[in-house]
């Protein structure tokens, strides 16, 4: 049961719709639950997610929403940080 589990943990993540607009970087689009807004983006038939939000949605996105809505959630200090414009000048090493 354990390993089935972590196996659709793994699936999830790798079509989570916040992990693909984190990355996507375009210009203007949404950052604040901007995975959960690609997700109902999808879900009401949305045609354009490329071009509105930088990212493809999910082939799942009623099956992604959960996941997106908690990590969207988790990441909402960063996002409002973002959005405000304060950047974050993080280094590691010596």
């Amino acid at each position: 049961m354990n390993k089935l589990l972590i196996i659709l943990l793994a699936l999830q993540l790798a079509g989570c719709a916040t992990a693909r607009t984190l990355d996507a970087a375009k210009p203007g689009a949404p950052v604040v639950y901007s995975g959960t807004r690609l997700d109902l983006y999808a879900m009401n038939g949305g045609c354009c997610a490329k071009d509105r939000f930088g990212a493809e949605a999910p082939g799942y996105p009623g099956v992604d929403l959960p996941a997106s809505a908690l990590l969207d959630t988790l990441l909402l200090p960063l996002s409002l940080l973002t959005v405000l414009g304060v950047s974050f000048q993080a280094t590691g090493g010596l």
